[in-house]
């Protein structure tokens, strides 16, 4: 297929898929016409469907959660894998009732979900989930694998980080409901006057 075909088939610009075919990323060669041919053995490599995951825990991050799809996509053609699905999330890492992230873990069709990191996924549990993947002949792959190689240590920090984005999430907030406060009081004492 050609490059702008593969490039839209993956999931990321031209540009992009240039750069990969001139780093010799990709199975493709050039023809005398200058067009780039995409070899198919490099795009599929697996039969099963290929997932990408993404999630991020507040609104205001919503720009994060753009460049983390956007580093996945990368990932995934660079690797050869046709994207089939692209999951992207708001939600807490502990909350347990994310209904795009059960659809995706319980769609049999797909036999690798792609994450940047571990707690991406989920804050606790990953090796659970990650078993059950594994035994149902389906893999979750990690972009980014921890640096820690004790679970215990992972766990630790997950919950450090958890708390203290609990802590300095609420002071903006707090600031937030205290601005309203003052103009609902000021709006009351304009109609009194």
């Amino acid at each position: 297929m050609r490059l702008s075909a593969y490039a839209k088939q993956m999931g990321v610009t031209y540009k992009t898929a240039f750069r990969w075919w001139k780093a010799g990323k990709l199975d493709a060669y050039q023809l005398d016409t200058g067009t780039i041919i995409v070899r198919d053995s490099a795009t599929v490599q697996d039969t099963k469907q290929v997932a990408l995951y993404a999630r991020v825990s507040s609104a205001d991050q919503k720009e994060d959660l753009e460049r983390q799809m956007q580093r996945l996509k990368d990932y995934a053609a660079a690797h050869g894998y046709q994207v089939t699905k692209t999951v992207s999330e708001l939600a807490s890492g502990l909350n347990e009732k994310r209904p795009k992230l059960m659809r995706l873990l319980t769609d049999p069709s797909v036999g690798i979900v792609v994450i940047e990191h571990r707690d991406r996924l989920t804050r606790f549990g990953f090796n659970y989930i990650e078993q059950l993947m594994q035994m149902q002949g389906r893999r979750i792959e990690v972009i980014f694998p921890s640096d820690t190689d004790n679970d215990l240590v992972d766990d630790f920090i997950a919950v450090i980080t958890s708390m203290a984005s609990r802590i300095y999430g609420r002071r903006p907030s707090k600031r937030r409901a205290e601005k309203m406060k003052h103009c609902v009081e000021q709006a009351m004492q304009e109609e009194d006057a």
